[in-house]
């Protein structure tokens, strides 16, 4: 089904059915080594799935429910199908912070994998009518949740081997995760335990230019900050350069330009600190230049 959470709207199954499962990565075409994110209630529910040991749940008690994932050892490998894990000893796990979401996870009883409700590669939809153009035909029921308040995917750390080590950035930053658990450790050979770390991923039809200072002509152009020029093809991220402003309306703003048609879209500098950071590297992979 097409599920509303606070990060961007997902495409939600039982993550103990390998059916369901499958059906997922179908209606998305999404790579059957991309691992999914199991959602639970809280603490209490991942604690059954996963092996948080005290960072892990230090995270959690802090950032909980809300835009963070758990990477960690994998305890009820039945709760979370061998499929949804992408064959990996680890899970990862959220509780997501979106009333309806939450409710809707509590009253179905167990863990529940809602990858974002895009087709493979694509920007993640952060309204409802965008889920459902993506989608919609391949899911068996719709909840309508409202436009996505945060708009970007949630941050993912692993907590292995004695280390916290960041996976993808989000809108709990880098900072945020060490005034809790001290010094990040690198994340060299462990991305593959997080979603979302293709190198072309989030990706419009058209090409994306990055740092652009400003447009040419048949281009779409995303503008950061008050000196923004105007236009019909123009949509600035945050006119007042606030970046959870910019990260809300990302990937929406990169569906509005690409329906234009434009030959390219151009992304003026967005900065790289605190959630800079998640910011630049959605783009980057928009722009198929992570590898």
């Amino acid at each position: 089904m097409i599920l509303p959470t606070e990060t961007v709207y997902g495409l939600a199954a039982d993550a103990s059915n390998p059916l369901a499962v499958a059906r997922i990565f179908e209606a998305k075409g999404r790579p059957r080594f991309n691992p999914l994110i199991a959602h639970v209630p809280g603490r209490g529910e991942a604690a059954e799935i996963a092996r948080f040991d005290a960072r892990a749940k230090a995270l959690a008690d802090a950032f909980w429910p809300g835009p963070l994932t758990i990477v960690a050892p994998v305890r009820d490998e039945k709760a979370v199908c061998d499929l949804a894990r992408a064959g990996l000893s680890t899970v990862a796990v959220r509780a997501p912070g979106h009333a309806k979401a939450r409710e809707l996870i509590s009253r179905f009883g167990k863990p529940v994998v809602a990858p974002s409700a895009n087709r493979s590669g694509r920007p993640s939809p952060t309204t409802f009518a965008d889920a459902v153009e993506e989608t919609g035909p391949g899911a068996g029921a719709w909840l309508d949740g409202g436009d996505c308040q945060v708009g970007l995917e949630s941050t993912v750390v692993a907590v292995l081997d004695d280390a916290v080590r960041l996976l993808r950035p989000g809108t709990v930053t880098r900072h945020e995760l060490e005034a809790v658990v001290g010094p990040l450790a690198s994340a060299e050979g462990h991305a593959g335990r997080s979603p979302g770390r293709l190198a072309t991923h989030y990706a419009p039809d058209a090409p994306v230019r990055l740092e652009a200072e400003g447009f040419v002509d048949g281009e779409a152009y995303l503008a950061f900050g008050s000196d923004a020029p105007d236009g019909p093809h123009v949509w600035n991220l945050s006119p007042s350069g606030d970046l959870r402003e910019a990260a809300a309306n990302l990937f929406r703003m990169l569906r509005e330009a690409d329906r234009t048609g434009p030959t390219g879209i151009a992304v003026a500098p967005v900065p790289h600190e605190g959630l800079g950071e998640a910011l630049n590297d959605r783009l980057k992979r928009a722009a198929g230049h992570v590898g």
